[in-house]
């Protein structure tokens, strides 16, 4: 059983960022980063990638990659968040990695 872990200020901003947005619409994580430190928002994207994936496991947002709803756990690169909506998925077992960012391991590739 996992403790729950209070809000951070970079949570709130995503979710308030998320709040403004019109429903089934994104954002940019960048926006959020400039939300939270202006002069230094570069040093911060990698907290709201950390926040984000908490948020998502949370069932609270959904991460997007080429504007498919992707695994927290497995994505990388460029990606965006929105707020869940009914049908994204719930469980990312059955769903195909759209944007192939899944790293399962060599297969079939010859060195």
């Amino acid at each position: 059983m996992t403790t729950p872990i209070p809000s951070s200020p970079i949570q709130d901003t995503i979710l308030s960022q998320l709040a403004a947005v019109a429903a089934g619409k994104s954002i940019d994580p960048m926006s959020v980063a400039k939300a939270v430190e202006p002069e230094r928002w570069q040093r911060v994207l990698g907290h709201v990638r950390t926040n984000a994936i908490e948020l998502a496991r949370e069932g609270k947002i959904v991460i997007l990659r080429h504007n498919k709803p992707v695994n927290p756990e497995q994505f990388r690169g460029v990606y965006r968040l929105r707020l869940r909506m009914e049908g994204d998925p719930t469980s990312f077992e059955d769903v195909a990695d759209v944007a192939g960012d899944a790293v399962v391991g060599d297969e079939g590739g010859e060195a």
